[in-house]
């Protein structure tokens, strides 16, 4: 899924550099989230960023954009893709059943 501000959001401007993929910018009112750049940080931290640092806690998941893992990691690829001279890495491989 993608994340989502709500209008709780203050404006304190602590989120919008903590996004690896530039997902975060100015709306009208509050900051908002562009759904097709968020991977809720997959590829790049363990946990989303801007989660961690928004002091009134008004991040939650979009519910109009349920992804999986894989495919935030495939919205990953692509956005690493479009970077100049990037390397995209492949899907980190899961542990091996016998």
């Amino acid at each position: 899924m993608a994340l989502l501000i709500t209008d709780e959001c203050i404006n304190c401007d602590v989120c919008e550099p903590e996004c690896p993929n530039q997902a975060i910018y100015m709306g009208k009112e509050i900051y908002e989230i562009d759904p097709q750049r968020c991977t809720e940080c997959v590829g790049h931290f363990d946990e989303p960023q801007c989660v961690q640092v928004c002091p009134v806690s008004c991040i939650p998941l979009n519910p109009d954009f349920i992804e999986t893992r894989e495919t935030l990691w495939q919205k990953y690829q692509r956005l690493q893709a479009e970077q100049p001279g990037a390397v995209v890495p492949a899907l980190p491989a899961g542990p091996r059943i016998l």
